[in-house]
């Protein structure tokens, strides 16, 4: 958020970030006063100290409740005020007690899954609190107002409260999967955004990756990639919801109905970041897995071959391991894996590329191939050299085995 304008609360606010007690309590006055000048005035120190400071975020946290009814005041300036003072007390709330939750995590987590719902509880108190004082309401409001700055903050808090698991169900249940689709349809750039991270953190429910299928977002999903910057983490966060929709046959035809889809997601797949070339190589090798005869053709016309062979070399292991799973079902032998004979990603991409049409694609794709061999031959001749020297005297043939006993 950005920094407020200094008030009264805060000049007197230590050089550390902390405040008196007396000062804690003269805010916490003044957003209970009932007076709106006063609440508003308020809402602005909270937001300005809770900034990047833990513990102003735990100190004011009881500051809830009031800030939560100032989002029924209907004044935009008040509403505007106490949105995002609760937006900095909700958000980097998980950085709270982070050693405790991760010894928690580490110790206890495997043989009792519910100790991780439990750190996570420690973790996002303030974000439980601010939905448990009843904030969704409001939110839900803000987020099909016509007010662009309230419809962009409702879908920033609606990402942010959507981190806690403990929020995930109520938020769905309060009906702002809706919304924010509709948000990633006609928001600003910054709403988008926002929109496609609470959608993102929603999905992890498989309840609610349903809901957000029924209601056709893939559209919406393949503009917004269109449009944002290919490397991004919002790009990322919808590449990840992307590929799970793509989990459904539903998912895979509105992917390949709309105009530009399948392209899109190669697009990702040579210029995304890490993560997010991952998710596109998952959401590919998905659909020529679900119906190789109907997709391969359309996956080989958008060009994938050079982001895929790129990612044999260059991708996660994950990646690399899919994107040699989709070569296969690339080429033309209509055998499983286990019927053919053990064979080169060489001869399996030389395959595909001499059936690959257009000349300049064609030539692309072999001179990667290219490029991948001599790579490969490089990664084979340092890992012979690593070998050679760790390699002691015992693993040498006898004749080749130097004395051990040293000259004088």
């Amino acid at each position: 958020m950005d920094e407020g304008k200094e008030s009264p609360g805060t000049r007197n606010c230590r050089g550390d970030g902390r405040v008196s007690a007396a000062e804690l309590q003269g805010i916490m006055e003044g957003v209970m006063s009932g007076v709106e000048e006063l609440q508003s005035q308020a809402a602005l120190d909270i937001r300005r100290l809770t900034k990047t400071s833990s513990r102003n975020r735990r100190q004011l946290s009881a500051a809830v409740p009031p800030l939560v009814a100032m989002l029924r005041s209907g004044k935009a300036s008040t509403c505007e005020a106490a949105i995002l003072a609760l937006l900095n007390l909700a958000v980097k709330d998980e950085r709270r007690n982070i050693h405790l939750v991760r010894f928690k995590l580490l110790s206890v987590a495997e043989d009792f899954p519910s100790s991780r719902s439990e750190a996570a509880m420690v973790l996002t108190q303030n974000k439980i609190s601010i939905v448990e004082a009843g904030a969704l309401e409001p939110l839900l409001v803000f987020l099909d107002s016509t007010n662009s700055c309230l419809r962009e903050y409702a879908a920033a808090s609606f990402f942010t409260l959507s981190a806690s698991y403990v929020n995930k169900t109520r938020i769905s249940a309060s009906g702002a999967i809706p919304l924010l689709i509709k948000v990633l349809e006609y928001g600003s750039q910054q709403a988008k955004v926002d929109s496609i991270a609470a959608l993102h953190n929603l999905s992890l429910i498989n309840d609610n990756l349903k809901t957000i299928l029924a209601l056709n977002p893939i559209p919406h999903m393949i503009n917004f990639l269109k449009t944002c910057k290919k490397s991004s983490k919002s790009a990322e966060k919808c590449c990840a919801l992307l590929e799970s929709l793509i989990s459904f046959n539903e998912g895979r035809q509105a992917l390949t109905a709309e105009e530009g889809g399948v392209l899109t997601v190669v697009e990702i797949l040579e210029e995304g970041s890490s993560p997010s070339r991952e998710h596109s190589v998952g959401a590919l090798l998905t659909m020529c897995e679900s119906d190789r005869s109907r997709y391969k053709g359309l996956i080989l016309k958008e060009g994938a071959i050079p982001g895929l062979l790129e990612l044999t070399v260059q991708g996660t292991p994950t990646s690399q391991a899919k994107a040699h799973r989709l070569l296969e079902l690339l080429r033309d032998s209509p055998y499983q894996r286990s019927k053919l004979k053990p064979d080169t990603l060489e001869n399996i991409v030389s395959s595909i590329v001499s059936k690959i049409e257009g000349e300049e694609q064609a030539g692309k794709a072999k001179k990667m191939l290219a490029e991948m061999i001599q790579i490969s031959m490089e990664q084979s001749l340092r890992h012979l050299q690593r070998r050679a020297l760790v390699c002691t005297p015992k693993d040498l043939p006898p004749g080749n085995r130097r004395s051990e006993v040293s000259s004088k």
